[in-house]
Order: C-alpha cells, then structure tokens, then sequence
C-alpha cells in the first residue's frame, strides 16, 4: 500500500481487510468484528478444505479503513456517504479493529493506493 507513492505497508498471503464504520458502530462492534476475522475459517489445510484461520496459515492481516463501504447509490447517480461514521468516530474503531488484529495499516483518511493479488475464491462481507 502507497500513500503519496511512499510505501506504507506490505504483506504477504493472508487477508486484505476493507474496514467501513458505520454511524453508530461501538467499540464492542469493533471487537467483536476483529474476533471473528481472526477466527475465520478461509484458508486450505492440507486436505485442500477451507479449514484454517490467517494465525493457522500463517498469515498476515492489512487493515485499511475505507468509508466508500458505505456508499448509498441507490437514488440519482452520487452516492451518498451519510451513513459512514464522521471521522472523528470513525478512527479511534478502525484502530480499535487494527490493533486486535495486530494487522498493518494504512493511514486514516489518506488517499492510499493498494494491490491486491486476490488468490483464491474468498470474498466476504461482514457486518456486525
């Protein structure tokens, strides 16, 4: 991941974690949320099953937080982002949520660029 071409962070296999926080999300959504990423169950074990969390893996965890989860396109062609936590309650969960992973990060509210080599079928939405 680069900010302003600089490179932040880097990791190897392991989960790409696009963090939205919503109005309203507490610090026990936050804990809750990193408890489940670090116990889900997506990576093959021997036996080619998705049968391992990322610390069975051996993997790594990238945390970047990104409001555009929240984008509300329904109506007329702008999306709407009034459902996104402000920043001021946005920031102190996403680094809630990155320290309980113990994950790399980005920088909160930069504009980042990330790279994602996507290996495997896995893509999932949680919400809490």
């Amino acid at each position: 991941m680069t900010v302003e071409g600089d490179e932040i962070s880097r990791i190897g296999p392991g989960l790409l974690v696009l963090l939205g926080i919503r109005g309203g999300d507490t610090e026990r959504d936050a804990e809750r949320l990193a408890a489940k990423l670090l116990a889900l169950r997506v990576f093959e074990d021997a036996g080619g099953k998705m049968n391992l969390n990322v610390q069975q893996a051996g993997g790594e965890i990238l945390c970047v937080s990104q409001f555009t989860l929240y984008g509300d396109a329904r109506r007329g062609n702008r999306p709407s982002f009034a459902r996104a936590a402000p920043p001021e309650d946005a920031e102190p969960l996403y680094e809630r949520v990155k320290e309980a992973l113990d994950a790399q990060g980005g920088v909160f509210g930069a504009r980042m660029a990330v790279a994602l080599t996507n290996d495997g079928p896995v893509t999932l939405l949680l919400e809490t």
